[in-house]
């Protein structure tokens, strides 16, 4: 009886044959291209363009956007994702797992750095808002468990019975700060959209659809954590 329950269960989590998390995670794969592809129309298109070094200055406030919503949200999500979904060795999907947090590790940092800098350069005044305060403290809280899990997952001294014990807070808090940045990124988006003082138009649309695929990203990447995947 116990069987048939458990095969029942398995089966709830199938839909024509495949696995609902196999699904999920080609749904947020074409969230990622999605996002991606209108974050880019919407800088390069509309907001001039990326540039560290440009006499204008929106194009280095641009670079804040871009590399904390491709590289610190996005990759991230990948990173959660590639734990649990690629078919492969548990040794390997912990180190690509921790090579793309790496990624959005060092994204944030220099997204950071381009919005301290523009603040800088254009005499404007930093962490006022809402979206900023949100903002450095989920960069922060990042840092800290990335230090805290590479001492306590892949350092060579640490004991086995240490990390099984603190793997479900990992996780628990990994979505928690993942999800401080899917907020982050919704409100630095609104923020954005009333400083411009967007009204109807095409960068308005990409804007709002913009932040409505954020969010259907950050809920695909819940979805594929909680849902467990076929090969385990």
């Amino acid at each position: 009886m116990a069987d048939k329950g458990n095969n029942r269960s398995r089966a709830s989590y199938r839909t024509a044959g495949v696995p609902v998390s196999s699904l999920l995670t080609f749904f947020a794969h074409l969230l990622f291209i999605a996002i991606t592809t209108l974050l880019l129309v919407w800088l390069l298109h509309f907001r001039e363009g990326l540039s560290f070094t440009s006499s204008n200055k929106l194009k280095l406030f641009n670079l804040h956007p871009f590399f904390m919503i491709i590289g610190f949200v996005l990759i991230s999500g990948e990173a959660i994702m590639a734990f649990t979904t690629i078919p492969a060795r548990r040794r390997t999907r912990k180190y690509f797992h921790m090579f793309l947090h790496f990624i959005g590790l060092g994204s944030s940092i220099v997204g950071l750095f381009a919005i301290f800098k523009f603040q800088h350069d254009t005499g404007k005044v930093d962490l006022l808002t809402l979206h900023s305060w949100i903002g450095i403290s989920t960069v922060s809280l990042y840092v800290l468990l990335y230090i805290v899990s590479f001492l306590v997952f892949f350092f060579p001294g640490a004991q086995n019975w240490r990390r099984a014990r603190l793997a479900p807070w990992h996780v628990l808090y990994g979505i928690a700060i993942f999800f401080m940045a899917i907020v982050s990124t919704e409100t630095g988006l609104i923020e954005k959209f009333m400083v411009v003082g967007l009204q109807k138009g095409q960068e308005a649309l990409i804007i709002n659809f913009t932040g409505l695929l954020v969010l259907l990203f950050g809920i695909s990447i819940g979805l594929v954590v909680l849902i467990p995947v076929s090969y385990y």
